[in-house]
């Protein structure tokens, strides 16, 4: 097995940090099916509780709306089950669905393809004097001797770029929406 790491994202963003955290993180599972459906059809909880990651990059990082499933809980104890979502995608993606933990690591999916054992992403939402600077990294965890393509990468590229944008234009267009 072999791991090989890129950088899928590396964005300025107007949107303040806290906020991009909610959207992408926090409330994934009822902003990204509303906000864009385009790219996620739902995100469902399959396993555990969903438990919040670490927002300490985040300057002032305080959740100021309650999630809209009341059958989640939020203030997890430490240990028990690991918590899983399941990413599933609308018609015409090339991907069906893509199960994850909660530390944002892909362990699933036929996003993985025949040669990915996982993914694990690092994602940083860094506060700037104008909102914060969006980073993504990649770590490909590969099957034996594979090699990432570089188109593969690039294409992933394309669509992070894509997913944030409409994130992006989103929050934009709803300042309340996190505020």
């Amino acid at each position: 097995m072999g791991v090989s790491t890129h950088t899928l994202a590396d964005y300025p963003s107007s949107v303040a940090p806290a906020r991009l955290f909610q959207a992408f993180c926090y409330d994934a599972q009822n902003f990204m099916p509303k906000a864009v459906p385009d790219f996620v059809k739902s995100v469902d909880v399959i396993q555990g509780v969903v438990v919040i990651p670490p927002a300490s990059h985040i300057q002032g990082y305080s959740p100021t709306q309650e999630p809209q499933d009341e059958n989640l809980e939020f203030n997890a104890p430490l240990g028990g089950i690991e918590p899983r979502t399941s990413s599933n995608f609308p018609e015409g993606r090339p991907f069906k669905y893509a199960k994850n933990r909660i530390d944002e690591t892909t362990i699933e999916g036929d996003v993985l393809g025949e040669n990915k054992e996982c993914a694990v992403y690092e994602v940083k939402f860094e506060p700037t004097g104008y909102g914060c600077h969006y980073t993504m990294v990649v770590h490909y965890h590969t099957k034996g001797d594979y090699v990432i393509k570089e188109d593969d990468i690039a294409i992933g590229k394309q669509n992070i770029k894509k997913l944030f944008n409409a994130v992006e234009h989103y929050l934009t267009a709803n300042p309340e929406l996190y505020a």
